[in-house]
């Protein structure tokens, strides 16, 4: 879904050159971290400690996205997945409070496929849901964190998400990346709007209805 990309120094040559500056040396103080809680997870998820998925990125191309996997994969007697409610242990909800199943990204930023700030790569079957203005989000590179997840991350609506993107792209600058990354700061140490409220996980997306799309 090729959408217009906005226009500006920053955003065609610094704001790589940023992420590669921050994301090296910041991969190698967190391997430490990752290394002993990967052994954890990989003890309770039956050898398994890298969640991969193929996500779409930059104009819609699909890329893998590596996180730790939080998730055990239990299977009711059907052989259904169980409920993520029911998959997620207490291990596993500490990684994703703590937001530390998303440093894997860092190797995403190394290669590219990320920034450290943009629009959240999300599932790639939401594609044929966004509107068109929903789909501008893809106009810039996703990112670990971004503008709608200081503002509410997990805790409002897939709309008001939107929303936030789509106006991050058309703002973008190098003094708006290090508010979100600041913020982004006092969010994980807080551990705030980890998930919707009364869920495991975000609710799937299923589309917006044209008269539901609000405005900042």
């Amino acid at each position: 879904m090729p959408t217009a990309a906005p226009s500006s120094w920053y955003l065609r040559w610094g704001k790589r050159l940023v992420d590669v500056l921050v994301a090296t040396p910041l991969l190698v103080l967190v391997l430490p971290l990752l290394l002993p809680v990967a052994v954890a997870l990989a003890a309770q998820n039956g050898g398994a400690w890298l969640f991969r998925q193929r996500r779409p990125g930059w104009q819609g191309h699909s890329f893998t996205l590596y996180k730790l996997q939080t998730m055990t994969s239990r299977r009711d007697a059907a052989g259904q997945l169980l409920p993520d409610a029911e998959r997620l242990t207490p291990l596993g909800r500490w990684v994703r409070s703590a937001s530390v199943d998303e440093l894997p990204q860092l190797w995403n930023v190394l290669r590219g496929d990320l920034s450290l700030v943009g629009p959240r790569p999300l599932l790639e079957q939401y594609l044929p849901l966004y509107s068109p203005e929903q789909a501008r989000r893809h106009a810039v590179r996703p990112g670990i964190t971004g503008w709608a997840q200081v503002n509410g991350r997990n805790a409002i609506s897939w709309e008001q998400k939107f929303t936030y993107d789509v106006w991050y792209v058309d703002h973008v600058s190098f003094a708006l990346d290090l508010r979100i990354l600041w913020r982004t700061l006092g969010r994980v140490v807080s551990a705030q709007d980890i998930s919707a409220h009364g869920q495991a996980t975000m609710e799937a997306f299923r589309g917006t209805p044209p008269s539901d799309t609000p405005t900042l």
